[in-house]
């Protein structure tokens, strides 16, 4: 296709909306659908794209959004309890994956030189294909999940190297790796880490008092891709960056609404890259070897489920089916492996017939590794899970918050000390870039900035596990406007809001919410103190408020049956004052009988 950008943007999405409702329709995952439709669109099958390696380096940034998200997730108390799995499991699988299929590489009479590229190539995963897949399953979490991301992480820190040893193996004398470059590498991590502490958190609390959602957005783009430009010019992983960055940003205020505002992209990127993946599979050469590729991705398939089955039962103590789920998910080759046999060839280390077969396998076990995995899950749907043993790595408390809170002003903040007194755990949102900073420097982590009546933002902070909501924001359309959104959301969930007046309690009764009138408590006991000071006894004075609590409290309903007829609502308040008089007046002449 040689047409504009516009058109060819235009044939993405409509292959995309096409395509995606289709497969998951039969439960076939998004995945699987971007890649049939990569190989439908890319130069082996209909033509309409013909430069497929250049649209998958433009849809590389997907990755490194992923990676930055997945940084989000992970503070660096859960990286720290999490070394054990990304250097144990993690460095077990690549080593023992990269001798076996290295070592059937030399017995293919291929030099030890290029054997030892092609295991460790073929060693690692698709680290897009694979979270991808536990994201849509909702197993990110699970107990291959979490192995899994262990496994891929070491699988990203160890291609770093690997990509810098290939001009070393090769002899080329421009090429080699010097201290040089180990310097600055290490520098340029350094600078991430210490530069990003001390100013990423400066610079979104003064992009955040903008107010300005597309300027917070614009800054987002710019910290993710400006880090994994930098990552890139040392030499390093985009996506280690972006990852690093994340980790950085994930204990911060601005986490959840970092999330949401990353997120559209993320997922759009992601798409894109999955279609690129799906044009670079050689039908053409599939097609003239057929017996040759399908035994390599046989062979490749078989050998890493193998290792991982074996490293899921042993370091990493899962059960058979959790061992069995890590395999169907990880044993697909990845998308670096095209990175380092392209070097490879340019260090003389292969050539191009040898490159095009390999990169065929990878493609081909990359494309069936969804629609696999189905299959495998519903093998195993039979398969009861048990618990595996308690670990350092599965002990990490999940901490899911069980209330939302939205609005972190005086209101929300009695709600929020309370909830900490009885160790509830919760998550607040505040529009306010200076209500959070304080608040955050009197050491309440729990509060984020952003807006709650955005649905990704309520996402991104976990409502979908909240069991009460509480919005308590002062301006009262958009706590009804916020209101609005959770009950749209999470019809069954109990929602309490702040009211300012009737008139507004009466709107979120129309949303089924609880409305709270923020004043009606304080002056209620502000009466009851007076009665007692104009010498009321204490308890007749307790027993009149409650009375009055009441008796408010039903005339609110009453009126609210009404409350769109101003006369109606009028003769209700009127018709109730000497309801009330009464009520008090039979209250107080019993009081009198018993002091007599």
């Amino acid at each position: 296709m040689h047409g504009s950008a516009l058109e060819l943007t235009l044939v993405f999405l409509l292959a995309a909306v096409t395509a995606v409702p289709v497969f998951k329709r039969f439960g076939l995952g998004a995945v699987l659908a971007y890649l049939v439709t990569g190989v439908v669109l890319g130069p082996y099958g209909l033509g309409v794209v013909q430069d497929a390696d250049r649209i998958l380096n433009a849809a590389e940034i997907g990755v490194v959004m992923m990676l930055f998200v997945i940084g989000l997730e992970l503070s660096p108390s859960r990286l720290r309890v999490m070394r054990k799995p990304v250097f144990g499991a993690g460095g077990l699988q690549v080593l023992l994956t990269g001798l076996a299929l290295g070592g059937l590489a030399l017995l293919a009479d291929q030099h030890w030189k290029t054997a030892l590229i092609i295991g460790l190539g073929l060693a690692l995963s698709s680290t897009a294909v694979s979270l991808q897949l536990l994201s849509e399953r909702k197993e990110l979490t699970s107990e291959h999940g979490r192995l899994g991301f262990a496994i891929l992480l070491f699988q990203d820190l160890v291609a770093i190297p690997l990509l810098a040893a290939i001009p070393l193996l090769g002899g080329a004398k421009d090429e080699t790796l010097t201290w040089t470059d180990v310097f600055q590498a290490v520098g340029a991590v350094a600078v991430v880490i210490f530069g990003g502490r001390l100013l990423l958190r400066h610079l979104f609390r003064i992009v955040a008092r903008t107010r300005m959602p597309e300027v917070f957005t614009a800054s987002a783009l710019l910290v993710v891709l400006g880090i994994a430009w930098f990552m890139q010019l040392a030499g390093l992983s985009a996506g280690l960056g972006a990852f690093l960055a994340g980790v950085l940003l994930s204990d911060s205020e601005f986490r959840h609404e970092l999330e949401s505002q990353i997120e559209p992209f993320k997922g759009l990127l992601l798409g894109l890259f999955f279609i690129a993946v799906g044009m670079d599979v050689d039908l053409d050469r599939v097609m003239a070897e057929p017996q040759l590729i399908s035994a390599g991705v046989l062979i490749l398939l078989t050998i890493k489920f193998l290792m991982l089955f074996l490293i899921g039962m042993g370091p990493g103590k899962l059960d058979m089916r959790g061992a069995l789920m890590l395999g169907g998910v990880l044993w697909l080759g990845g998308e670096f492996a095209f990175v380092v046999f392209s070097e490879a060839v340019r260090a003389n280390l292969m050539d191009d017939e040898l490159r095009d077969r390999l990169v065929a396998i990878v493609s081909l076990s990359m494309a069936l590794t969804p629609l696999l995995l189905i299959g495998m899950s519903q093998m195993l749907a039979g398969v009861a899970k048990r618990k595996p043993p308690s670990r350092a790595f599965d002990d990490f408390p999940d901490d899911q918050p069980q209330v939302l809170i939205a609005g972190m002003g005086r209101f929300g903040q009695i709600i929020g000390r309370m909830l900490t007194a009885q160790r509830v755990p919760f998550v607040a949102l505040e529009n306010s870039p200076e209500t959070v900073d304080t608040l955050r420097r009197f050491g309440n982590a729990r509060i984020y900035y952003g807006d709650p009546t955005r649905p990704d933002l309520l996402r991104a902070a976990g409502a979908q596990h909240v069991k009460a909501f509480v919005v308590a924001v002062d301006d009262p359309d958009i706590n009804i406007k916020a209101t609005r959104l959770i009950r749209r959301m999470f019809p069954q969930a109990k929602v309490f809001a702040r009211a300012r007046n009737r008139q507004h309690a009466w709107r979120l009764m129309d949303l089924s919410a609880e409305p709270i009138r923020e004043t009606f408590a304080s002056s209620l006991e502000m009466g009851e103190q007076v009665l007692v000071a104009l010498g009321v006894p204490p308890d007749a004075a307790a027993r009149q408020t409650e009375r009055f609590r009441e008796h408010d409290e039903k005339l609110l309903r009453a009126q609210y049956l009404v409350y769109d007829d101003d006369v109606a609502v009028i003769q209700t308040a009127k018709d109730a004052i000497g309801d009330l008089e009464k009520l008090l007046e039979a209250d107080a002449g019993g009081v009198d009988a018993r002091e007599s």
